[in-house]
């Protein structure tokens, strides 16, 4: 099975929703922030690994401690993705925290503070401009 195949693709999609389901109703370590979110899965084409992006919404301290309960929850989510998805193998969960989502906020708060900037020296120049 190659690595984007057809059949990979839904088994990534189907452990997504599946992850997303067991983190947000049935793990209740207080480490796991309430608003996290599963941005994408990658399960190798034999299924033994999978790495999980997880998203957490908050601060920087709130993610590294959802990670470490994810973590500590490892065989309770793996054992829980068994009995949910008929898979040959149940893969091995790799929980990574994807940032991706914070550094394009962060770049568009940039952007828009360039152009908040350009847009005022324009309006500078308009006015010295008309009085001349």
């Amino acid at each position: 099975m190659r690595k984007n195949s057809i059949k990979n693709t839904r088994i990534n999609s189907e452990v997504q929703r599946e992850l997303s389901s067991i983190i947000s109703r049935e793990i209740k370590d207080p480490r796991i922030h309430p608003m996290t979110t599963v941005v994408s899965v990658e399960v190798t084409p034999d299924l033994k690994y999978c790495k999980a992006y997880i998203s957490v919404l908050g601060s920087e301290e709130a993610g590294k401690d959802t990670i470490k309960g994810l973590r500590s929850a490892e065989g309770f989510v793996r054992r829980q993705l068994a009995n949910r998805i008929n898979l040959r193998n149940t893969p091995e969960i790799t929980f990574v925290l994807d940032q991706s989502i914070e550094y394009g906020v962060h770049m568009t708060h940039l952007i828009n503070e360039v152009t908040k900037d350009l847009d005022t020296e324009n309006d500078t120049e308009q006015e010295t401009e008309e009085q001349l």
